[in-house]
């Protein structure tokens, strides 16, 4: 079975059960890390479990709810991911990718891939939005690997505008102007679990990183080497380790609740967004 021909089931799974998404045009958002509840602000929503769904696997972390939510939020249909799967669970970059890979399929105009991430510019204060202008893999590896998925994209895809740099602005512009703290910065990705060393941190902030995070890199290139238009938001959840208070520990659950608690300023920013959806929207 081909790469196409997977996307093409798990999108006719996702078809089957809300036949609003069958003809594209739609918001796919990714919800990373405690932004589960974001999905309250949608009406008529339809979920569907990832394993009702062929293709896709099952999540294990807490904060990541597993389910496609279909619904809409000011009259834009969105298809949201509620929680990812990661390379740390031991899955394949394939897999990773592949609800993403699954929205550009269904032919989602743009997708917002979000996560929960560690400062590591010193102005980035916890609970703050980061649009991401850029992006760099610290992971190791990448999804494109391996035999070359032609009927996908580009065996060399161009990553130099990989973060739509329209869409990143009005989300950024939208955020302030609901008040929302909001920055803009440059996300790394590096394959977790162990959260950061000082050391390590301190190579991110000198490699150009201004957050820190375990997720989101493999999507960005698969979206982009399939075409697709991309931005993406970070939930400053910590001060990334060794530029927080002296004897402070990370966890997970704080990561959580602070993402949670940024729920309301991240609907804010997509509203806004939607606002002025004829600047931007490509039908």
């Amino acid at each position: 079975m081909t790469l196409r021909t997977e996307l093409q089931r798990s999108a006719r799974s996702i078809i089957e059960r809300d036949s609003r998404v069958a003809t594209g045009n739609f918001l796919g958002i990714v919800l990373g890390s405690g932004l589960g509840g974001f999905v309250e602000s949608l009406s008529n929503v339809v979920e569907i479990p990832y394993t009702e769904i062929d293709g896709f696997s099952k999540t294990t972390v807490a904060g990541h709810n597993g389910t496609v939510c279909v619904g809409e939020i000011d009259g834009t249909l969105c298809v949201v991911l509620r929680g990812r799967v990661h390379l740390y669970e031991g899955h394949s970059p394939d897999s990773v990718v592949h609800g993403v890979r699954t929205l550009v399929q269904l032919g989602a105009t743009a997708v917002i891939v979000t996560n929960a991430a560690g400062g590591v510019r010193s102005d980035l204060g916890v609970g703050h939005l980061m649009v991401i202008d850029d992006h760099i893999n610290l992971t190791g590896s990448n999804p494109l690997i391996g035999t070359a998925s032609k009927e996908l994209g580009p065996r060399f895809p161009d990553m130099s505008h990989a973060w739509d740099p329209q869409l990143s602005g009005v989300l950024f512009e939208a955020s302030a102007a609901a008040g929302v703290p909001t920055a803009r910065g440059v996300y790394a990705g590096v394959p977790g679990p162990s959260y950061e060393t000082p050391a390590e941190v301190r190579m991110i902030g000198i490699l150009g990183g201004d957050a820190v995070g375990m997720s989101t890199v493999f999507e960005a290139i698969a979206i982009r080497h399939m075409g697709g238009r991309l931005a993406g938001v970070s939930v400053i959840s910590n001060a990334a380790a060794g530029t927080g208070e002296p004897g402070s520990t990370l966890d997970h659950e704080h990561v959580s609740d602070v993402a949670v608690a940024a729920t309301e300023r991240f609907t804010k920013m997509i509203r806004g967004a939607l606002a002025t959806r004829d600047q931007w929207w490509e039908e």
